[in-house]
């Protein structure tokens, strides 16, 4: 595959990464994880260099499937996780966020031991919090860099001023947010910012979990513990609004040759050089079409009536309840 750098920091990865929280959270049963090694393992196979994990996904038990399977070939691949939450009381997500500069080094070594590795490539912080200047966080985690425990800084859902004043305290190689063809507001100001910084930009969420791939539409059940049951955007009736999006996805896909979900990859891939979606998934079958989307080019005709087509719609529903929301953006 071909590979990427993260904006100016030097961080070298696969083009398109593996979102794997869903192979241990969130979306409905988990599966087993002896086939979600193997997965892992098929991943590195066909290219992939570049996994995606956190402390929060399980809790904890995605960071050991990660270390399980990668350690073989840990010195092949890149691994990134975050810190940010407190999941002490069990209830991910939900708890609160947590950035005291004791909490993160807490982290920090509790991940090193469960990924099985002795450095973490990239730590992000997963959500800002509010009660800790953005100032301790990046210092901290610049101890942890020089201490030869992290390689690299980012950030997630963070507002630009945030960006900026951590990036001048200890440089942030990525930026991870969502952003998709459904979900464009980093084009407002982010994407501006990161440019003008040298910060890379990894998409997660860069096929709406799940939604522009034309494969769920508003009579889709989910299980009641997939957490798309909770999300506005997910409710039925906003599917069915939201199905004139992935129509129209779907015939230029058909024009191309291509699955919507790999116009949808490709369409990011060609927003800038220095972007990194990171699509999840758990079957193999849907890892090898993602990873093709690398290889499909679209040009200044394709990206145009793309736009065109999504400027079209006007999608319905917010990304996220409002208490979630809230910590995004800030």
């Amino acid at each position: 595959m071909q590979t990427r750098i993260l904006g100016t920091n030097g961080l070298e990865v696969s083009a398109i990464g593996l979102g794997c929280m869903g192979m241990s959270f969130a979306y409905g049963t988990a599966p087993e994880p002896k086939e979600m090694v193997s997965l892992l393992h098929a991943a590195a196979e066909r290219g992939v260099t570049f996994f995606d994990t956190a402390e929060v996904y399980g809790p904890f038990t995605n960071e050991e499937l990660l270390g399980e399977a990668l350690a073989p070939i840990r010195d092949k691949v890149v691994i990134a996780t975050k810190f940010g939450f407190d999941v002490a009381s069990g209830q991910p997500g939900r708890s609160g966020v947590n950035g005291r500069p004791e909490h993160i080094r807490a982290v920090a070594d509790a991940s090193l031991k469960r990924l099985r590795t002795d450095v973490i490539d990239l730590f992000y912080q997963h959500r800002v919090d509010p009660d800790v200047p953005i100032e301790d966080v990046a210092g901290t985690v610049g101890e942890l860099i020089r201490a030869g425990k992290v390689r690299h800084f980012g950030l997630s859902e963070a507002a630009p001023d945030t960006i900026r004043r951590a990036h001048r305290v200890q440089r942030v190689t990525a930026l991870q947010s969502e952003y998709s063809l459904w979900w464009r507001r980093p084009e407002q100001q982010i994407l501006p910012l990161l440019d003008e910084l040298g910060i890379g930009f990894v998409p997660y969420s860069p096929l709406g979990r799940g939604f522009l791939t034309g494969k769920i539409d508003a009579n889709t059940q989910f299980e009641q513990s997939d957490f798309r049951t909770s999300l506005p955007r997910f409710s039925p009736e906003a599917r069915a609004a939201n199905q004139k999006l992935v129509d129209l996805i779907g015939r230029i896909a058909d024009a191309k040759g291509a699955t919507s979900a790999q116009i949808a990859l490709a369409w990011l891939l060609a927003q800038r050089p220095w972007i990194v979606p990171i699509p999840g998934t758990t079957k193999l079958n849907r890892l090898e079409e993602n990873i093709a989307a690398a290889s499909l080019r679209l040009d200044g005709e394709d990206l145009a009536e793309i736009d065109r087509a999504a400027a079209s719609v006007l999608i319905e529903g917010e990304r996220y309840p409002d208490s979630i929301e809230a910590m995004t953006n800030r």
